[in-house]
């Protein structure tokens, strides 16, 4: 029971700090490149107009930097303070991209940062504008090593286990850095913040058109975000669809949990709107669904490429014996629960006696179970599981979260594509911007939601591998530091105490900083 305390304690802290530090990255890593494009309008025009626009929403990117690298230092020492044994199992591998992170991306931006901020009529134009530039791309460089990092703990290559210091040791940098899960969850995230970037200075720029302040700001800075965010948000759909493929090859129980699917067929439907049975559990004869509207076979597209295929369920997955792809592209019979613990503990038991050999210095014993330990290690996280339930994610938290994302992100790229019209109507006279004050209004309500749409999108990709902080060989259970629960309650409070001061204290600076304007920039 204490254990089970601390491992709730440390992942509620963990989630509390990565939900509140992903509501002011985004803004940066997508604002970083409209200020970039607005300055270079400047560059390019001489337009001073350009540089008043470029350096209000400059602004509202320094506000957000600021914030988000506070909260972003917590977030990593907590993985020493919380999840040490983590920290051990895989430091030489996970430790890699956030060194680079830290010594590369950050200095690049945080060098460039100031001279973006001060260097205003200290530098020149061109060294200024190259300034911008690197700022934004340095923003988005530390989120590439900080997306590489998490998706190796969701697909673990370019490794292997040395049972001598019982760590996890980098064989491949690459295969790491261009793991194609890596390469979607890059993709998706950067263009889902740049598409929230678009939203929020929408919303900006509309409240200052229903209060009939600095028109031509507002319709052009409008008109820049809509673009952008039209652009962007059909790159995160495609690249969207890109994560679920990888998902359904390499965490097929998280793909089941998205789904509510618990016992399949061949040409499995995906739902498009449903109601989960909050009664159902692994293996009971309840039907998963209250309601559901489905397309039929379009889960088995998603995940295959195929309208035939079986994309195995919750039940399908706990009882193996079907057939699926492994990642060396071969066929495969899936294990079932069963096999995968007995092959977990094998593994489990491996590593002790390797270690109790290495003390008695009998280097043949030592052979025999190095080579034991490597043919099932794949396993050796399910030696710590119990029961079938064990290794399933929340269902209903994975699958209402993901329904939330896609239908509000479908409800923004409606969203972009009627501003560019509303816009394009304006620039030829038909009907002025301005006036149309409900979609104005709907500018502003779209800012809260669009940060709904990016929270329940980290919500799925974090939930729904649990219970797994490395996918297949490490559950959290094992994670977690030698600390007692109360210490991290302790500090989760004062953790959320003073994230709400930060967020309260953002609010009312760029609160600020609107109200004044433009025009209010010196």
């Amino acid at each position: 029971m204490i254990l089970t305390s601390l491992v709730e304690a440390s992942r509620l802290q963990f989630a509390l700090t990565a939900m509140f530090h992903w509501i002011f990255v985004p803004l940066t890593l997508g604002l970083g490149f409209i200020v970039a494009f607005m300055e270079t309008k400047y560059y390019l025009s001489g337009n001073e107009f350009w540089k008043k626009t470029a350096k209000f929403w400059m602004r509202i990117f320094g506000i957000n930097f600021a914030v988000g690298v506070a909260t972003g230092l917590i977030l990593e020492f907590e993985f020493g303070t919380n999840w040490s044994n983590y920290s051990w199992f895989v430091g030489d591998i996970f430790g890699a991209p956030l060194a680079i992170e830290g010594i590369f991306a950050f200095f690049l931006e945080a060098t460039f940062f100031a001279v973006m901020f001060f260097g205003w009529d200290k530098v020149s134009k061109r060294f200024h504008l190259t300034a911008t530039w690197l700022t934004a791309i340095g923003a988005n460089l530390s989120a590439v090593w900080i997306l590489i990092a998490n998706s190796w703990m969701q697909y673990p290559v370019g490794m292997e286990f040395n049972p001598e210091t019982a760590r996890s040791e980098m064989t491949d940098f690459w295969a790491v850095v261009f793991s194609p899960m890596a390469m979607n969850k890059l993709f998706h995230t950067a263009t889902s913040a740049f598409m929230l970037s678009s939203v929020v200075v929408m919303g900006i720029s509309a409240w200052f058109l229903l209060k009939g302040r600095e028109t031509e700001f507002a319709k052009k800075s409008m008109k820049i975000a809509a673009v952008f965010g039209l652009v962007s948000t059909l790159l995160v759909a495609y690249s969207g669809d890109g994560s679920a493929y990888q998902v359904g090859k390499h965490q097929p129980m998280k793909l089941a949990a998205m789904e509510g699917l618990y016992d399949s067929e061949p040409g499995t439907p995906l739902v498009a709107v449903g109601i989960l049975n909050p009664e159902k559990t692994v293996y009971d004869q309840r039907e998963a669904m209250l309601f559901q509207i489905s397309i039929p076979q379009g889960l088995s597209l998603l995940a295959n490429r195929r309208l035939d295929s079986f994309v195995p369920g919750i039940n399908d997955i706990i009882k193996g014996g079907y057939t699926y792809i492994d990642n060396e592209g071969k066929q495969a019979i899936a294990p079932s629960f069963e096999d995968r613990v007995a092959r977990g503990k094998i593994a489990i038991e491996a590593l002790a006696d390797f270690n109790r050999a290495r003390q008695t210095g009998d280097t043949e014993q030592m052979e025999q179970d190095r080579r034991v330990l490597k043919e099932n290690f794949e396993h050796f996280g399910y030696g710590y599981f119990s029961q079938p339930s064990d290794m399933v994610p929340p269902v209903g938290l994975t699958f209402y979260s993901f329904r939330i994302m896609v239908m509000l992100g479908g409800y923004f790229l409606l969203f972009f594509a009627a501003a560019l019209y509303l816009l394009c109507r304006d620039k030829k006279g038909k009907k002025d911007f301005g006036s149309v004050r409900w979609f104005l209004y709907l500018s502003i309500v779209s800012i809260p939601l669009v940060y709904i749409c990016s929270q329940a999108g980290w919500i799925v990709a974090e939930v729904g591998r649990q219970p797994w902080t490395i996918q297949n060989l490490l559950p959290v259970q094992t994670a977690v530091s030698g600390v007692s629960a109360s210490s991290v309650y302790t500090t989760l409070v004062i953790f959320f105490v003073l994230f709400t001061t930060l967020l309260i204290a953002e609010l009312k600076i760029m609160f600020s900083q609107i109200k004044k304007g433009p025009d209010g920039i010196k």
